[in-house]
């Protein structure tokens, strides 16, 4: 129970740090409406807030001049009404699928779309939250090899940002765990290959997530010292908990990815949570929500 309280105090004490130099995220763009009453169909209402249905498939989007394609596409992406046969109809290209094919770099800083349409950004990434039962019949496979800064740059140009890590913890209740409370295989754990987004019907969240134990890891928006040491949480759960030794010293700030992934077995669930890759990290079992 001490290394359960002590987790929970570190957890609690790092969830308003975000993003670099332990500072706030930019903005992104507002949703035209009230978030505490109503949610765009691609989302969930969590309190008062807003959270992706779907992981995150990642599209790259030219916002150039005159293309007004491209921002009507744009503009259904950032309302959360765009359907998968949009988005191949115009200049969209999935990214993250079959490897690190993104066009802007790890930082993110070539990732930002110019919305304003005065000049053309080949390298713009969009975040959408599609599933095959979603506006579209096609399955869709999550995006990842991505990195926290592409993630986050990802949900400011579709108008959402990253969650914070309370946030994606109250999204995340009620999700079926696979090993500690009950036991149950609903969710993509073991498996060692992806799914596509809502494919496994019975892996959702007391709100209606998918996919939040399990199949990818999920960038949340904060940092904290990098944890070299993963005690778990004792008898409270035996998912993951590697939020232990931290250092900043020599391997510098920690982004933490929750729910764990489709290699993971017993140790995904609701609760798993490490903070020992870098912001720069990328890799197959990756990826993100957004949220509003």
């Amino acid at each position: 129970m001490k290394v359960l309280s002590t987790a929970l105090a570190s957890v609690a004490l790092l969830a308003g740090l975000t993003g670099p130099a332990m500072m706030a995220a930019p903005a992104a763009a507002a949703w035209p409406g009230d978030v505490t009453t109503k949610c765009p169909i691609d989302s969930v209402k969590v309190g008062s807030f807003c959270v992706d249905k779907y992981e995150a498939s990642v599209w790259e989007i030219p916002a150039c001049h005159g293309s007004t394609s491209n921002k009507t596409l744009i503009t259904k992406v950032q309302r959360g009404t765009v359907k998968r046969a949009d988005l191949l109809l115009g200049t969209a290209v999935q990214r993250g699928v079959a490897g690190d094919d993104y066009v802007c770099g790890n930082n993110g800083q070539d990732c930002a779309a110019e919305l304003n349409f005065t000049t053309c950004t080949g390298s713009a990434i969009f975040a959408v939250s599609l599933s095959a039962t979603l506006l579209d019949t096609t399955p869709i496979t999550p995006s990842a090899y991505v990195t926290w800064f592409q993630a986050q740059q990802a949900c400011s140009n579709a108008g959402k940002r990253l969650p914070s890590n309370g946030e994606w913890q109250q999204a995340a209740a009620g999700s079926p765990d696979p090993g500690g409370d009950n036991g149950t295989t609903d969710c993509n754990t073991g498996t060692f290959a992806v799914t596509a987004t809502g494919s496994r019907s019975s892996c959702v969240s007391t709100y209606g997530a998918f996919d939040m134990v399990g199949n990818l890891h999920e960038w949340v928006a904060d940092w904290v010292p990098t944890s070299t040491a993963c005690p778990g949480w004792a008898a409270f759960s035996d998912d993951y908990m590697c939020l232990s030794g931290a250092s900043t010293t020599a391997t510098g700030p920690g982004a933490l990815l929750r729910g764990g992934s489709m290699d993971t077995t017993t140790h995904a669930g609701p609760l798993a949570v490490t903070g020992y890759p870098s912001p720069f990290f990328s890799q197959y079992n990756a990826g993100f929500r957004c949220a509003r």
